[in-house]
């Protein structure tokens, strides 16, 4: 199903039904190698790596935690970029092409050392596969979301009508308490008006009774 070539491998696709196409290739430092995928519009493309490295101590590939790999996906006719990610040495991505067309699926290290001699052997499972199952969970989900939208909006509008009776009551607190407060101003202003009248004829009496007690 591929052939090969110095800087890419072309990988047929099988339209109408689901392909899943795998492979091993070896790959060197500061090297990258392409994959060329022809995809119809809206096709979902999942992939599957796993990277080895080659250790002279052990002559053998080994798993090494600080190998990365860099993924990368671009429409050919475009020149759009669909996926530009760093994964571990084990790791998977998916896509979906926007446009029909033949896009380009590239693989490289995170290892950027010209002196180094480090080889890759990489494994890499590419599964194309069509759209319907997807766009049916796609639609489950966004169901979902819009239901949990809903609840959330049920929410606020019951958050918005607390706070509504909370300002009434305030606002029927406030005036109360201004009412009360305006009655307490004007008792004790009255209460100060009958001192001052107390006051008032009680000097008066008095004066009168001094008054008296000197004529006689």
């Amino acid at each position: 199903m591929f052939s090969f070539r110095p800087s890419a491998v072309f990988i047929p696709l099988l339209l109408l039904v689901t392909a899943t196409n795998a492979l091993h290739f070896y790959l060197d430092v500061n090297e990258k190698r392409c994959f060329i995928e022809e995809l119809p519009t809206d096709t979902v493309v999942e992939g599957h790596y796993r990277a080895l490295e080659w250790t002279a101590k052990t002559e053998a590939y080994v798993e090494e935690p600080e190998l990365g790999i860099l993924v990368e996906v671009e429409e050919m006719e475009s020149g759009h970029s669909v996926v530009k990610t760093k994964g571990p040495f084990d790791g998977r991505f998916t896509f979906t092409s926007h446009e029909a067309g033949d896009h380009s699926i590239c693989l490289s290290t995170n290892y950027t050392t010209w002196w180094s001699s480090t080889h890759i052997k990489m494994y890499l499972d590419i599964v194309v596969g069509s759209t319907k199952h997807d766009l049916d969970a796609d639609r489950s989900h966004i169901s979902e979301l819009a239901g949990k939208i809903r609840d959330l909006n049920q929410k606020l509008e019951d958050i918005r009508r607390e706070q509504q009776y909370q300002r009434e009551r305030e606002s029927d607190f406030r005036d109360l308490s201004e009412a009360t407060n305006s009655k307490a101003v004007w008792y004790s202003v009255l209460q100060i008006g009958v001192l001052v009248l107390t006051c008032a004829w009680q000097l008066r009496h008095l004066k009168r009774f001094f008054e008296d007690r000197k004529m006689r």
